[in-house]
């Protein structure tokens, strides 16, 4: 289905926590919708968003998939996210790429751990918010306890705009309260809904349901309260314009109802999200200029191009395909287009509208539409494609630091070549990864946010590539620093038969805030050092920083300043002054108070009552600070802020500490110095390597 215009076009991210049917219900929603013939299920490896292997095989979604529903001469776009927090990346790049939120909810746990994380996501995207109640149909699924704690969670915003008839295995519908109709499904069926009489039953819920919900749409709107305080009600135009005026300005979350597994309620959550949701023309999407100047873009088709690449998929067979929201313009198959990041030109083939990795080719794409193009050259996830007179980048999501770093060795010899490519088109796929080598034993090292997340990483490896590899004990990323300024000085001479070497530099090195990272400032007057061999400088002092000073861990967070130096006119080199560099840089360390940094995990673990002691004493054993405790349902959920290396073998212990009745969610949160026992056992174990390498 393609369209021309914006308003014709809905672009909705569908997370959650996980196993809230998010996957279920974007199924019944695409079979409601008439794009398949039948219901597909997630336990049967047939859904159109979760078509990797690893996804068939685990019955989990793992990477963020599109796809789209024709529905009443709109097209739906829905943006299917896992719901693991070690998929957040994916989630993130979902929420940025849509305009608005569907959030999944399992009515019978309520709100979870990572339904806060999302929440808290789409509001600093300033994301409209559409809250889905799924497993309606489960036993002890319950409408009031599930609204009163998404109540307690995220307050009284979050309003009803439908109702259930029937409980748990009696649920077979829903009353719309704006519409006060009713719409029954047929159990099993197509999702279709069949427009009935409210139940009698159900009367004087409607009637106290639709007055909180006029109450509430009236308070977000002076002239619209004065009318409710006149009449003690609203018409029912006011009540759609202002309930929708509201959702966009993030004033009220709609609750709607569903069962995706039986087909109940995709008909009416489809007539919600045209009703609710702003369409791409309503809404302005952040950018930067060329200068770096925030500005925001509008969803007109006649504007400048910018797309956003928010996805790409890799296939050995495919190649790769990027996945894109047109933000402003119109994109045309066979154009060539501009990648404001690497600076260069990209030729597009084939446009793709996408049912997950389905395609169908189409000539153009309109602003706020969603697309595919295959086989880019450059672009990479994140990148804009925009016109080359007026550059811009678009807003992206800022993806965290990996949790945990695994080496990774090829079972045999002849797959030594092949990783190394493997590993970068994993990397183009998620860019939560990140695969490299160690500078000092050379391994290849693949980092991710847990070991669940390398494990997949690995098994792609062996399905897509054809290369196994064996995995050993997660590396802690450990980084140096310095706490105080210092003064270094580099003086290398040579002299050998004919031409010498000679280069001669002064630095200062200062500490930088927590994140940083480095930074270099040419401070020489004059001439002491000619211009064409200062950045040898710095590249000397780049390469000895990446080697550390105590342990071998990168040194980070501190600022070098180029102060002066000497040159010989024969024998000065960029080599010279490369090695001048690196032994002024190891001059300065010895006076800058080095350090080791370890980086800190933000966790949290869910548990029920009586675990809570004996977790909170492992924690504390484990230089754990906890940062508090909250109640959720019948669970405690336990914040704590732990070192890495405390955490490496927690899945296992947590496990057997609980018989397998609590979980736990990590990720990084910051780096701090390690004690000083820790830092000294870490340097004796580097000095015993390096003598052990050179005996």
């Amino acid at each position: 289905m393609q369209v021309d215009s914006p308003d014709k076009i809905r672009n909705v991210a569908v997370a959650g926590h996980n196993d809230t049917g998010k996957t279920t219900l974007v199924s019944a929603l695409l079979y409601a919708g008439g794009v398949t013939t039948r219901l597909h299920r997630v336990e049967d490896g047939n859904t159109l968003t979760d078509f990797d292997h690893e996804e068939t095989e685990r019955k989990i979604s793992i990477g963020l998939a599109a796809c789209f529903v024709p529905w009443q001469g709109h097209k739906v776009n829905l943006l299917d996210c896992p719901g693991y927090g070690i998929f957040f990346s994916e989630t993130q790049g979902g929420l940025r790429a849509a305009d608005s939120l569907l959030l999944c909810v399992n009515g019978v746990a309520g709100v979870e751990v990572n339904t806060e994380k999302v929440w808290e996501t789409a509001a600093a995207l300033e994301l409209p918010t559409v809250v889905c109640l799924t497993k309606m149909d489960r036993e002890r699924a319950d409408f009031e306890r599930a609204l009163e704690s998404l109540h307690k969670r995220f307050g009284r915003a979050v309003i009803p705009v439908q109702i259930p008839i029937g409980q748990e295995a009696g649920f077979t519908g829903v009353v719309d309260l704006v519409n006060q109709k009713a719409y029954q499904f047929t159990r099993d069926g197509n999702g279709k809904a069949t427009p009935a009489d409210i139940p009698a039953a159900l009367a004087d819920e409607v009637e106290a349901h639709r007055g909180r919900l006029i109450e509430a749409v009236a308070e977000t709107d002076d002239k619209l309260m004065e009318g409710f305080f006149e009449n003690g009600t609203i018409s029912q135009e006011d009540l759609v314009a202002g309930l929708r005026g509201a959702v966009a300005r993030r004033q009220i979350f709609p609750l709607t109802l569903a069962s995706g597994s039986h087909g109940i309620g995709p008909a009416s959550l489809l007539d919600a999200l045209l009703a609710l949701v702003p369409s791409p023309a309503e809404r302005a999407f952040p950018a930067q200029n060329v200068g770096g100047e925030d500005i925001t873009l509008q969803g007109d088709p006649a504007g400048p191009l910018a797309a956003l690449v928010f996805k790409t998929l890799s296939d050995p067979f495919t190649g790769k395909i990027s996945i894109m929201r047109v933000v402003s313009g119109t994109l045309n198959s066979d154009s060539t287009v501009w990648n404001s990041r690497a600076e260069e030109a990209e030729r597009l083939g084939h446009l793709m509208l996408l049912q997950g990795k389905q395609g169908t080719n189409v000539q153009k794409v309109v602003a706020g539409d969603i697309a595919g193009v295959a086989k880019l050259k450059v672009t990479a996830t994140g990148d804009t494609l925009c016109a080359k007179d007026k550059p811009v980048k678009l807003g992206w999501i800022k993806v965290a630091e990996p949790a945990m770093a695994f080496a990774v060795e090829p079972k045999s010899k002849g797959d030594e070549e092949k990783i190394g490519d493997a590993l970068h088109r994993l990397m183009d796929e998620d860019i939560a990864l990140r695969a490299g080598r160690d500078p000092e034993s050379h391994d290849h090292l693949l980092s991710g946010n847990g070991q669940l997340h390398i494990e997949i990483a690995v098994a792609k490896l062996r399905h897509r590539y054809h290369v196994d590899v064996l995995l050993h004990p997660p590396k802690v990323p450990y980084r140096e620093t310095i706490l105080k300024p210092a003064d270094g000085h580099g003086r290398h001479k040579k002299q050998t038969g004919g031409r010498g070497q000679f280069a001669d530099c002064k630095i200062k090195i200062e500490p930088l805030p927590r994140g940083e990272d480095f930074s270099f400032a040419d401070e020489i007057f004059g001439g002491a050092i000619p211009q064409n061999y200062r950045p040898a400088v710095e590249k000397g002092i780049q390469e000895a920083r990446r080697r550390g000073f105590l342990a071998g861990y990168p040194m980070v967070d501190f600022k070098v300043r180029l102060l002066d130096g000497q040159y010989h006119d024969v024998d000065s080199s960029e080599m010279a002054f490369k090695i001048a560099g690196s032994l002024a840089y190891k001059d300065a360390m010895q006076n800058a108070k080095p350090t080791i940094l370890e980086p800190v995990m933000k966790v949290e673990i869910e548990t029920t009552e009586e675990f809570t002691g004996d977790i909170m004493g492992d924690l504390s054993h484990r230089r754990g600070r906890p940062q508090g405790m909250d109640a959720v349902n019948s669970n405690q959920i336990i914040k704590a802020l732990v070192p890495m290396a405390e955490m490496l073998d927690y899945d296992r212990i947590l496990r057997a500490m609980t018989q397998g009745r609590s979980s736990f969610h990590m990720e990084f949160d910051h780096y701090e110095e390690v004690p000083k026992l820790v830092q000294d056992k870490l340097i004796a174990e580097y000095q015993k390597h390096r003598q052990e390498e050179q005996e």
